[in-house]
Protein backbone atom coordinates (compact mmCIF):
# COMPACT_ATOMS: atom_id res chain seq x y z
CA UNK A 1 0.00 0.00 0.00
CA UNK A 2 1.65 3.11 -0.98
CA UNK A 3 1.20 6.52 1.27
CA UNK A 4 -0.80 9.30 0.11
CA UNK A 5 1.10 12.39 -1.37
CA UNK A 6 1.25 15.36 1.61
CA UNK A 7 0.36 18.66 0.50
CA UNK A 8 3.88 19.89 0.59
CA UNK A 9 4.14 23.82 1.92
CA UNK A 10 6.62 25.84 2.39
CA UNK A 11 7.42 27.18 5.86
CA UNK A 12 9.22 30.28 5.92
CA UNK A 13 11.68 31.18 8.66
CA UNK A 14 13.00 35.18 8.96
CA UNK A 15 15.66 36.81 11.17
CA UNK A 16 14.56 40.11 12.72
CA UNK A 17 15.91 42.54 14.79
CA UNK A 18 13.52 43.99 17.64
CA UNK A 19 14.95 46.27 20.60
CA UNK A 20 14.18 44.97 24.43
CA UNK A 21 14.64 46.49 27.33
CA UNK A 22 17.56 44.38 29.90
CA UNK A 23 16.34 44.28 33.81
CA UNK A 24 19.22 43.72 36.08
CA UNK A 25 17.92 42.99 39.36
CA UNK A 26 19.83 42.97 42.64
CA UNK A 27 19.95 41.93 46.10
CA UNK A 28 17.41 42.18 48.29
CA UNK A 29 14.91 41.62 45.48
CA UNK A 30 12.62 43.40 47.46
CA UNK A 31 14.16 46.76 47.77
CA UNK A 32 15.19 46.53 43.84
CA UNK A 33 11.35 46.30 43.33
CA UNK A 34 10.46 49.47 45.53
CA UNK A 35 13.25 51.59 42.98
CA UNK A 36 11.48 49.97 40.03
CA UNK A 37 8.17 51.05 41.01
CA UNK A 38 9.58 54.16 41.77
CA UNK A 39 10.79 54.93 38.13
CA UNK A 40 7.37 53.80 36.95
CA UNK A 41 5.70 56.32 39.14
CA UNK A 42 8.14 59.05 37.73
CA UNK A 43 7.62 57.61 33.81
CA UNK A 44 4.20 56.04 33.72
CA UNK A 45 3.95 53.31 30.78
CA UNK A 46 7.42 53.05 30.12
CA UNK A 47 7.29 49.10 30.32
CA UNK A 48 3.70 49.05 29.37
CA UNK A 49 3.80 46.39 25.78
CA UNK A 50 7.52 46.67 25.71
CA UNK A 51 9.70 43.63 25.92
CA UNK A 52 12.01 42.85 28.34
CA UNK A 53 14.89 40.27 29.03
CA UNK A 54 16.13 39.51 32.82
CA UNK A 55 19.30 39.75 33.09
CA UNK A 56 20.71 37.24 36.59
CA UNK A 57 23.91 36.73 35.29
CA UNK A 58 25.74 37.99 38.21
CA UNK A 59 22.67 37.21 40.64
CA UNK A 60 22.75 34.27 43.44
CA UNK A 61 19.53 33.72 43.44
CA UNK A 62 17.53 30.30 44.19
CA UNK A 63 14.59 29.10 42.52
CA UNK A 64 11.90 29.81 44.98
CA UNK A 65 13.30 33.63 44.46
CA UNK A 66 13.02 33.74 40.75
CA UNK A 67 9.75 32.40 40.93
CA UNK A 68 9.11 35.13 43.25
CA UNK A 69 10.33 37.62 41.07
CA UNK A 70 8.89 36.80 38.04
CA UNK A 71 5.23 36.91 39.62
CA UNK A 72 5.96 40.48 41.17
CA UNK A 73 7.25 41.62 37.64
CA UNK A 74 4.04 40.25 36.10
CA UNK A 75 1.67 41.97 39.42
CA UNK A 76 3.59 45.06 37.72
CA UNK A 77 2.61 44.34 33.93
CA UNK A 78 6.44 43.22 33.04
CA UNK A 79 6.54 41.04 30.04
CA UNK A 80 9.42 38.98 30.59
CA UNK A 81 10.52 37.55 27.51
CA UNK A 82 13.44 35.57 28.50
CA UNK A 83 16.06 34.85 31.03
CA UNK A 84 19.34 35.54 30.32
CA UNK A 85 22.73 34.14 32.67
CA UNK A 86 20.06 31.70 34.42
CA UNK A 87 21.31 28.57 35.79
CA UNK A 88 19.81 25.54 33.93
CA UNK A 89 19.12 24.03 37.36
CA UNK A 90 16.77 26.67 38.39
CA UNK A 91 14.51 26.88 35.62
CA UNK A 92 11.20 25.00 34.44
CA UNK A 93 8.82 25.36 31.79
CA UNK A 94 6.79 27.86 33.63
CA UNK A 95 9.36 30.51 33.12
CA UNK A 96 10.14 32.53 30.42
CA UNK A 97 13.31 30.53 28.27
CA UNK A 98 17.01 31.43 28.19
CA UNK A 99 18.22 34.13 26.18
CA UNK A 100 21.66 34.44 25.07
CA UNK A 101 23.89 36.61 21.94
CA UNK A 102 22.17 39.67 22.64
CA UNK A 103 23.92 42.80 21.62
CA UNK A 104 24.14 45.64 24.94
CA UNK A 105 23.24 48.93 24.26
CA UNK A 106 24.35 51.86 27.29
CA UNK A 107 22.67 51.29 30.83
CA UNK A 108 20.35 53.33 31.59
CA UNK A 109 21.18 54.24 35.61
CA UNK A 110 18.29 55.14 37.63
CA UNK A 111 19.00 58.54 39.39
CA UNK A 112 18.69 58.97 43.35
CA UNK A 113 15.65 60.15 44.57
CA UNK A 114 14.14 60.42 48.37
CA UNK A 115 17.00 58.22 49.34
CA UNK A 116 17.14 59.53 53.06
CA UNK A 117 13.45 58.53 53.01
CA UNK A 118 14.00 55.25 51.59
CA UNK A 119 17.32 54.19 52.76
CA UNK A 120 17.11 50.39 51.90
CA UNK A 121 15.73 51.00 48.44
CA UNK A 122 17.91 49.34 45.28
CA UNK A 123 17.57 51.53 42.17
CA UNK A 124 16.84 49.58 39.18
CA UNK A 125 19.47 49.38 35.94
CA UNK A 126 18.05 49.21 33.08
CA UNK A 127 19.83 48.35 29.57
CA UNK A 128 18.59 48.24 25.88
CA UNK A 129 19.65 46.06 23.97
CA UNK A 130 19.66 44.94 20.51
CA UNK A 131 18.54 40.93 19.98
CA UNK A 132 20.00 39.56 16.79
CA UNK A 133 20.96 42.38 15.42
CA UNK A 134 21.71 42.43 11.57
CA UNK A 135 24.33 44.60 9.59
CA UNK A 136 23.19 48.22 9.49
CA UNK A 137 22.91 49.32 6.29
CA UNK A 138 25.11 52.82 5.70
CA UNK A 139 22.83 54.69 3.62
CA UNK A 140 20.18 54.75 5.47
CA UNK A 141 20.92 56.81 8.61
CA UNK A 142 17.98 58.64 9.00
CA UNK A 143 14.23 58.69 8.51
CA UNK A 144 11.48 61.75 8.73
CA UNK A 145 7.80 60.92 10.08
CA UNK A 146 5.56 63.63 9.07
CA UNK A 147 2.69 62.79 11.45
CA UNK A 148 2.24 63.18 15.09
CA UNK A 149 2.87 60.20 17.02
CA UNK A 150 0.06 59.08 19.36
CA UNK A 151 0.09 57.75 22.55
CA UNK A 152 1.09 53.98 22.36
CA UNK A 153 2.75 54.91 19.48
CA UNK A 154 6.94 53.81 19.06
CA UNK A 155 9.05 55.11 16.58
CA UNK A 156 12.52 52.65 17.31
CA UNK A 157 15.18 53.70 14.71
CA UNK A 158 18.64 52.52 15.57
CA UNK A 159 20.53 53.04 12.90
CA UNK A 160 20.50 57.23 12.96
CA UNK A 161 18.33 60.19 13.68
CA UNK A 162 14.67 60.57 13.95
CA UNK A 163 12.63 63.76 12.94
CA UNK A 164 8.94 64.00 14.22
CA UNK A 165 6.97 66.66 11.98
CA UNK A 166 4.36 66.88 14.98
CA UNK A 167 4.11 66.41 18.11
CA UNK A 168 5.19 63.14 20.53
CA UNK A 169 2.06 62.35 22.94
CA UNK A 170 2.05 61.36 26.62
CA UNK A 171 2.75 57.48 26.24
CA UNK A 172 4.47 57.44 22.75
CA UNK A 173 8.22 57.25 22.59
CA UNK A 174 10.74 57.91 20.36
CA UNK A 175 13.50 55.70 20.24
CA UNK A 176 16.74 56.58 17.87
CA UNK A 177 20.58 55.38 17.54
CA UNK A 178 20.96 59.03 16.94
CA UNK A 179 19.57 62.10 17.29
CA UNK A 180 15.92 62.60 18.24
CA UNK A 181 14.32 66.05 16.14
CA UNK A 182 10.39 66.86 17.45
CA UNK A 183 8.95 69.99 15.73
CA UNK A 184 6.19 70.02 17.49
CA UNK A 185 5.04 69.44 21.88
CA UNK A 186 7.28 66.51 23.01
CA UNK A 187 4.39 65.39 25.81
CA UNK A 188 6.03 61.55 25.88
CA UNK A 189 9.34 60.01 26.04
CA UNK A 190 12.48 60.95 23.49
CA UNK A 191 15.30 58.42 24.17
CA UNK A 192 18.73 58.92 21.71
CA UNK A 193 22.17 57.67 21.39
CA UNK A 194 20.81 54.16 22.43
CA UNK A 195 23.37 52.35 21.09
CA UNK A 196 26.13 54.24 22.70
CA UNK A 197 26.13 57.33 20.49
CA UNK A 198 27.09 59.82 23.34
CA UNK A 199 27.57 63.10 20.66
CA UNK A 200 23.65 62.20 19.77
CA UNK A 201 21.35 65.61 21.43
CA UNK A 202 17.95 66.01 21.55
CA UNK A 203 15.68 68.73 19.99
CA UNK A 204 11.67 69.71 20.83
CA UNK A 205 10.15 73.09 19.91
CA UNK A 206 7.91 72.34 23.00
CA UNK A 207 8.85 70.60 26.08
CA UNK A 208 6.42 68.20 28.24
CA UNK A 209 8.08 65.26 28.37
CA UNK A 210 7.59 62.46 30.69
CA UNK A 211 11.37 60.90 29.95
CA UNK A 212 14.64 62.01 28.20
CA UNK A 213 17.58 60.43 27.77
CA UNK A 214 21.21 60.58 25.88
CA UNK A 215 23.46 57.22 25.70
CA UNK A 216 21.86 56.08 28.84
CA UNK A 217 22.00 59.10 30.86
CA UNK A 218 18.47 59.84 31.39
CA UNK A 219 15.70 62.58 32.97
CA UNK A 220 12.13 62.31 33.87
CA UNK A 221 9.51 64.94 33.84
CA UNK A 222 10.05 65.91 38.35
CA UNK A 223 13.93 66.65 37.32
CA UNK A 224 13.29 69.21 34.62
CA UNK A 225 13.54 72.77 36.08
CA UNK A 226 10.59 74.21 35.67
CA UNK A 227 11.23 77.36 33.44
CA UNK A 228 12.48 74.71 30.94
CA UNK A 229 8.52 73.19 30.43
CA UNK A 230 6.86 74.58 27.14
CA UNK A 231 9.89 75.90 25.94
CA UNK A 232 12.13 74.79 22.90
CA UNK A 233 15.30 73.33 24.17
CA UNK A 234 18.50 71.51 22.89
CA UNK A 235 19.37 68.56 25.11
CA UNK A 236 23.06 66.94 24.88
CA UNK A 237 25.61 65.18 27.15
CA UNK A 238 28.80 66.54 28.65
CA UNK A 239 30.61 63.87 30.44
CA UNK A 240 27.96 61.69 32.10
CA UNK A 241 26.11 65.08 32.49
CA UNK A 242 23.01 65.68 30.89
CA UNK A 243 22.57 69.78 29.65
CA UNK A 244 19.45 71.48 28.57
CA UNK A 245 19.19 74.92 26.95
CA UNK A 246 16.58 76.71 25.54
CA UNK A 247 16.57 77.57 22.07
CA UNK A 248 15.72 81.29 21.18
Amino acid sequence: MSAAPTDARSIRIKGKSFLAVVLTPTMPIDGWLVGLDELAARSAGFFLERPVVLDISDLKIAKSELQHLLQELSARNVRVMGLEGARPSILDRTMPPAMKGGRSGPDIEVPDVAVSAAPSKVEPQIEIAKINQPPIPPSRQSIVIREPVRSGQSIIFPEGDVTIIGSVASGAEVIAGGSVHIYGTLRGRAIAGTLGNSSASIFCRKLEAELLSIDGVYTTADQLALDLQGQAVHLWLDGDEMRIQKIT
